[in-house]
């Protein structure tokens, strides 16, 4: 976990491409079930981190996920995505279509920093 606030917690999912998870903080199991405060919060992060990562690494399309059947509470996946990433235009829990070792992208420490500014 790299950011937190009274609503959610920010963390990284390990992948080849830049992947974040945002969760809510108390364990809702359908958005429709959070306060309107942690929706609007949820929202504005998920469209804040969005941003992000395509202004540091100028993705071909972001892929925003919520399915949370594995792990039944609110959460979202944001992943920049790159028509040269191992399963584009597959999602990343797709049919793997090409062996692809590196992508030569920004360290994900580096976007780490850069988001941070934006979330405080």
């Amino acid at each position: 976990m790299f950011y937190e606030n009274d609503y959610i917690y920010i963390e990284r999912e390990v992948s080849q491409v830049p992947w974040l998870k945002i969760f809510t903080k108390e364990a809702y199991k359908e958005l429709s079930d959070c306060p309107c405060a942690l929706q609007k919060e949820l929202f504005e992060k998920i469209l804040l981190c969005e941003k992000a990562l395509i202004e540091f690494y100028k993705p071909d399309k972001i892929n925003i996920a919520s399915f949370a059947n594995y792990v039944p509470r609110v959460h979202f996946h944001i992943m920049a995505r790159f028509k040269h990433d191992a399963f584009f235009p597959e999602c990343m829990w797709g049919k793997q279509q090409r062996e692809v070792k590196n992508l030569n992208l920004p360290e994900f420490e580096d976007f780490i920093s850069f988001l941070k500014i934006k979330l405080d």
